[in-house]
């Protein structure tokens, strides 16, 4: 059974926003479902999050109470019928994602727009709204996120996208309009919407008050200053990492630029080392490589010809592939996702740095592969996919990953 949560989602149609609860794919006895709050008539939506929570509180049966996570939800504070911004789907809206460049924040909140939609009119059983959504592919690779448009096709792809959705929008907005019945807030009665309104913002106060504590307590914790923060290494904002993989370890240098990740490199090549030591002599006899051009370069250099540079790794820089592939093999429950995690962003960083299209050609060409890592990540793009056995293909896959890595090492 997925572990996925019930979400309270903002939708934007032509009347306005309204406030539901929706329930992406989940499996249950080997049967796919999903769900919004509603009855046997309709999907039920919201003018606001007070009336939200006055039905659920007179209505014990409704189309979400049969739901495994349910009683889970219900247990949470009364402000849990608030949606988060990132729960903001504006349907009506979707065009305007579409107007700009294919970037991370168009790409991913039309990518949003389009998976509550689709959820909708198939729970609603909006029927020009189905029809849309299974008549035209090329929407299905907006679930696949900006990185899929930054090929040489990516914008040609991208404006195909906007002028299906500009010749169509209007009646799939106008199908999903028809499909959801807004509640009536005078049957809710105006008591117990007011009642509803006050307890949502005491809950919210409540939040607010833990949050605000959980600061100052991250506030105190930070008055015992990592070492690491005092070293040349911090100042000069290059790292040390350490990389285990296949049985051995190698020793190489990072920093972000612009937000991008650089290697001590060149050409897509990582400089990598056995020890620290090799990576200090080196550092104080050569300067063609990638770093050469940051600023605080010569930093590290005058220190390591000083005799005054030692290699210290942060326990932030040290990734450690050994296992992965084995506990890939055993199932999910034997995979340490946070190993995962970071092991994966080195992947991504070097791939980035070398410009190298390799990494994601790969997941591209193993969609399945590419699902098995935001359901193990955490990601939402896995909404409706569990992994289940035999994993061999999984570890195999991984195993390619760790070997486009090694490739890259200048020694192993």
């Amino acid at each position: 059974m997925s572990t996925r949560a019930i979400l309270p989602v903002r939708l934007s149609l032509t009347a306005g926003d309204f406030y539901t609860l929706w329930a992406p794919t989940w499996k249950e006895q080997g049967s796919e479902w999903q769900a919004f709050l509603g009855d046997d008539e309709s999907v039920i939506v919201f003018s606001s999050p007070e009336e939200l929570l006055a039905y659920l509180e007179a209505t014990p049966r409704h189309d979400l109470s049969d739901h495994p996570k349910w009683a889970q939800f219900q247990a949470a504070g009364d402000d849990r019928v608030v949606p988060a911004e990132e729960r903001h789907y504006d349907i009506v809206g979707a065009p305007n994602y579409l107007a700009g460049r294919p970037s991370y924040v168009n790409v991913a909140a039309l990518g949003g727009v389009f998976q509550v939609a689709r959820s909708l009119a198939e729970v609603a059983s909006a029927e020009q709204a189905r029809i849309f959504f299974a008549s035209h592919s090329i929407l299905n690779n907006v679930a696949r996120g900006s990185e899929h448009y930054a090929g040489e096709n990516g914008e040609s792809e991208w404006s195909g996208v906007g002028r299906v959705v500009l010749a169509n929008w209007e009646n799939v907005v106008h199908s999903l309009d028809g499909a959801v019945r807004v509640a009536d807030r005078a049957s809710l009665g105006e008591e117990a919407v007011a009642s509803a309104a006050e307890r949502i913002r005491a809950a919210q106060q409540d939040r607010e008050e833990e949050r605000a504590r959980a600061a100052e307590e991250e506030k105190a914790a930070a008055a015992d200053a990592d070492p690491y923060d005092a070293s040349i290494w911090a100042q000069a904002g290059i790292d040390p990492v350490r990389v285990s993989i296949q049985g051995k370890s190698v020793y190489t240098l990072r920093t972000y630029l612009g937000g991008a990740p650089v290697f001590l490199g060149r050409y897509g090549e990582i400089f990598t080392f056995p020890t620290a030591k090799h990576l200090t002599r080196w550092i104080i006899e050569n300067d063609e490589h990638d770093l050469a051009g940051a600023s605080t370069w010569s930093d590290l250099t005058s220190a390591a010809n000083a005799g005054e540079l030692e290699v210290a790794v942060h326990p932030d820089n040290s990734y450690s592939f050994n296992g992965l592939a084995e506990d890939i093999r055993k199932g999910p429950d034997a995979v340490d996702t946070a190993q995962m995690s970071k092991a994966y962003e080195l992947l991504a960083d070097a791939a980035d740095w070398a410009k190298d299209d390799s990494l994601n050609s790969f997941l591209l060409a193993n969609p399945r592969m590419q699902d098995y890592l935001a359901y193990m990540l955490g990601s939402t793009e896995a909404a409706g996919y569990v992994p289940s056995a035999p994993f061999d293909d999984k570890a195999q896959a991984w195993q390619e990953m760790e070997n486009q890595l090694v490739k890259r090492f200048s020694k192993f």
